[in-house]
């Protein structure tokens, strides 16, 4: 129940109506390089000195700063009355683009990408489809296969995919334990951000990253090196080709991508690949059996609205589908961070 003061001024709801002001204001803040300039300086930086050396505007650059410390996102020092900015160490970890575990590639995806869909999330819920025709004048499909023909865009989608898991991969895999499973497929593993993770907690197992042959390629390239051993490729169409045999499959992002009558079809196919007592991995954003949040989720389910077939789903939805494609034994794991873990066994 909403309290009195509240109803005299909604600072919930402005709050909410400045929210798209504080994320492009990050965004922005990361293309332009304002995080990597202050970090590669010894010494706090005035707007006039940031300016110069981001090429941009000092009035412009001064509020875009002035900005990122109210966010806490940068602080300030006043020295005879002018700012000098320097990161804090939040954005130094992760808002660098060198940074141990950098966002940087996320945050351009959802500036130049999500962005851009969201704004016609009103005519996805009247339509019930994505909105990728009326934000890039493409379908869907076509927008997937335009990015993969670009060695660039490649790089900087799939940089967004390894970021993710560089802030909560161990999460997700730590969830069960998975060391009895010695052969493991990553289906769609991309970039191989999950798959490095699983080789770190469980050294003794291998993991083969199934995946297109363009991403394969561009994951040798840029994001596996030859140290990490363990991790290996299989190119091919984990809809349209067999799946090789294994005894655990994973799928991260993936099946909320789908259909359901996809996902079954899918699922229907990894069983029957799947070794007796193996298990198939989702890891996924989980909703509340009640509706009742988490909130991050809720987003997460009206983004798949505006750019895929898909949906975000409860425990309940999820072990249903597993159950449907003869997996058993189903366990989730929500492990409070990003994505969440849901375990059944063949």
């Amino acid at each position: 129940m909403n309290s009195s003061e509240d109803l005299d001024y909604p600072k919930q709801i402005l709050e909410y109506m400045d929210g798209f002001f504080i994320s492009k204001t990050m965004f922005a803040a990361c293309e332009l390089g304002v995080f990597d300039v202050l970090h590669e300086s010894d010494l706090a930086l005035s707007a006039a000195a940031a300016a110069a050396r981001l090429g941009t505007s000092v009035d412009g650059t001064d509020r875009l700063l002035s900005a990122c410390v109210g966010l806490k996102l940068l602080k300030a020092e006043m020295k005879n009355e002018e700012a000098f900015y320097a990161n804090t160490d939040l954005s130094s970890i992760y808002l660098t683009k060198s940074g141990p575990r950098s966002l940087y590639h996320m945050m351009m995806y959802l500036s130049h990408n999500s962005y851009k869909t969201w704004q016609f999330l009103p005519e996805a819920i009247r339509e019930g489809k994505n909105q990728y025709e009326r934000a890039f004048g493409i379908s869907s499909r076509d927008l997937f296969e335009a990015v993969y023909r670009s060695e660039d865009q490649m790089k900087y989608v799939m940089g967004y995919m390894d970021s993710i898991w560089n802030t909560c991969g161990k999460d997700v895999i730590a969830a069960f334990d998975l060391s009895a499973f010695s052969t493991v497929y990553d289906l769609g593993g991309c970039s191989g951000g999950l798959a490095k993770q699983f080789v770190s907690v469980y050294p003794e197992s291998t993991v083969t990253i199934l995946d297109m042959p363009k991403v394969v390629q561009m994951a040798k390239k840029h994001f596996i090196t030859d140290e990490e051993h363990r991790i290996s490729f299989h190119e091919g169409d984990f809809f349209n080709d067999p799946i090789p045999e294994a005894d655990l499959f994973i799928m991260a992002r993936i099946i909320h991508d789908w259909t359901e009558e996809k996902c079954l079809q899918l699922l229907n196919n990894i069983y029957k690949s799947c070794k007796p007592g193996g298990g198939l991995l989702l890891v996924e954003v989980l909703l509340n059996e009640d509706k009742s949040g988490p909130l991050t989720s809720q987003l997460c389910s009206l983004n798949m609205l505006v750019h895929a077939e898909g949906k975000e789903r409860t425990p309940t939805e999820y072990s249903k589908l597993l159950t449907a494609s003869g997996f058993n034994d189903i366990q989730v794991k929500a492990t409070g961070k990003m994505f969440d873990a849901i375990l059944g066994r063949k």
